[in-house]
């Protein structure tokens, strides 16, 4: 049985209330985002007496922590910031275990100088794909050597961006420590939106392997998307690196308002998955009661 499960960072609360508002919509599972307004996780401040009180927190409440958010800019061009962001990971890494889960999630990111979220050139030439994997495989290795593992997020913005880049560096980075988030909305761009089948298909058929744990939001063209509801927190808020975002025309919205394949996703998801847990994303606190009923009915529809 598939699980459904949140960021917490949805809920801009306390500790112990952020874990019984999300019990209370009936969630069984969370993806951990380092933010309460009442302990410090953050750089440097992440210790295994507050790692194992969040965990407990969670777990208290029902809630087992399945993965944890470690979104960062892991080849940001200013080699000192790099360098904060990858340490900033590595902590996260370290303290995993405590923190409920061995999974550690982030994208692969830019060379772009102006937003850890839009392209850049050096993201698709070879000197770009070489840094990154390197700083993957130093990644990899961190999380193995701490009984976790770190998992990569396919965002087409990225330098992993696209299912050939994404095999490419399971390739080349063939480890123990790494695997894969799957969010098939982030490999769609205008080019390839309209051949959804297709697209899915051939990420489950190169990748089914790696998968550990699963997203739920949506992607459409803009102006196709079935809701204004989209997420869209702003730069100072701490989720600013779950903020609605596209390419070109594309639009990455709440689950259940683009036009995603879902039962597709859901059923090559289950094949080789069938108990994973799959996380909501890119919505409002308040849209949390309909994106939950949307995707426990495709779990239901689908047999899941």
């Amino acid at each position: 049985m598939m699980q459904s499960g949140i960021f917490t960072g949805y809920f801009p609360y306390g500790l112990e209330e952020t874990a019984k508002k999300i019990r209370a919509h009936g969630f069984n599972t969370v993806q951990l985002d380092l933010h309460f307004k009442d302990i410090d996780l953050g750089a440097g401040q992440i210790t295994k007496e507050k790692a194992k009180k969040v965990r407990d927190t969670f777990r208290d409440n029902d809630l087992p922590i399945s993965c944890i958010s470690g979104y960062t800019n892991i080849i940001h061009p200013d080699l000192a910031h790099r360098e904060a962001n990858v340490e900033r990971l590595k902590e996260i890494i370290r303290n995993a275990r405590d923190l409920g889960s061995p999974y550690v999630i982030s994208e692969t990111g830019t060379y772009n100088t102006e937003s850890e979220w839009m392209s850049d050139p050096k993201n698709k030439s070879e000197e770009g794909f070489e840094m990154c994997r390197a700083v993957i495989a130093e990644l990899a290795q961190e999380a193995y050597d701490h009984g976790s593992m770190f998992l990569l997020e396919t965002y087409v913005n990225n330098v992993v961006g696209s299912v050939e880049e994404t095999v490419r560096m399971f390739a080349q980075v063939d480890h123990p420590g790494l695997g894969l988030l799957m969010d098939p909305t982030n490999y769609f761009e205008d080019h390839n939106i309209d051949s959804m089948d297709k697209v899915l298909n051939q990420v489950f058929d190169t990748l089914a392997d790696k998968i550990k744990i699963a997203h739920a939001k949506d992607v459409a063209r803009a102006g196709d998307d079935k809701s204004e509801k989209h997420a869209d927190i702003g730069d100072d808020d701490a989720l600013a690196s779950h903020t609605f975002r596209g390419v070109g025309e594309m639009v990455l919205n709440a689950p259940g308002t683009g036009s995603l394949n879902y039962d597709l996703y859901l059923q090559r998801l289950s094949e080789k998955h069938p108990n994973i847990p799959v996380i909501i994303e890119h919505l409002s606190e308040d849209d949390v009661p309909r994106a939950k009923k949307f995707l426990d009915d495709k779990f239901r529809a689908n047999g899941l």
